[in-house]
């Protein structure tokens, strides 16, 4: 799984962006450091959707600590390019019967990799 795409069109650096969240949804990708460390923005920040705000290093461990064997789906996953190098993804997760409105950013660094730099998760009942 790599996070470098140069010289997208911005319907394929959408594509590309959604590609790569759906990857960091699978056990094998959130259990590997490599991958994790790859993928997540020096700057990352996530609010979970139990309210809590992660940052980089403390996401990564508990990735880690914790990458679980369950699946998670992905519904109505689209994307916006807000500006060159900078992708918006909204979806739903569910997991384990429980489902959350999802908002990803992905943005392409100087070196041309893209990671996710902000996530965002809100229970739906």
């Amino acid at each position: 799984m790599t996070g470098s795409a140069p010289g997208l069109t911005p319907a394929q650096q959408v594509a590309h962006a959604i590609g790569l969240e759906r990857g960091l949804l699978r056990p094998e990708n959130r259990g590997s450091r490599e991958v994790v460390e790859r993928l997540l923005d020096p700057e990352f920040r996530e609010i979970g959707a139990s309210g809590r705000l992660w940052g980089r290093s403390v996401m990564i461990e508990a990735m880690l600590a914790d990458p679980g064997t369950r699946v998670i789906t992905d519904d109505e996953m689209s994307g916006t390019l807000v500006a060159e190098g900078l992708v918006m993804l909204i979806y739903v997760s569910a997991a384990e019967g429980r489902r959350a409105r999802r908002t990803s950013w992905w943005r392409r660094g100087r070196d041309g990799r893209w990671r996710i730099l902000h996530h965002q998760g809100t229970p739906i009942p």
